[in-house]
């Protein structure tokens, strides 16, 4: 569980990203892909303590294991007013 705040709003963005990457038609090594380069460059960029990004990156990691955050919503359909 992550409760830095910094780390909580990097999650939010690099999950964000992911499920719209996912949404554009990327495939799951993509997605490890981008999130590797995104934690690649917060460990350079020194912007968190080494183990916040270690914990981050699990947390991020059972996040893109778990199917249901990458499931389309199912819209529905849009019934017309009836004014009568």
């Amino acid at each position: 569980m992550l409760t830095d705040t910094r780390s909580v709003r990097y999650y939010q963005r690099l999950t964000d990203a992911l499920v719209e990457l996912w949404r554009r038609g990327n495939r799951f090594s993509e997605l490890q892909l981008y999130m590797d380069g995104y934690l690649a460059c917060l460990r350079q960029s020194n912007a968190l303590e080494p183990y916040l990004v270690h914990r981050l990156e699990e947390e991020v990691f059972r996040f893109l294991r778990d199917p249901s955050n990458f499931e389309l919503a199912m819209v529905q359909p849009q019934t017309e007013p009836d004014y009568y």
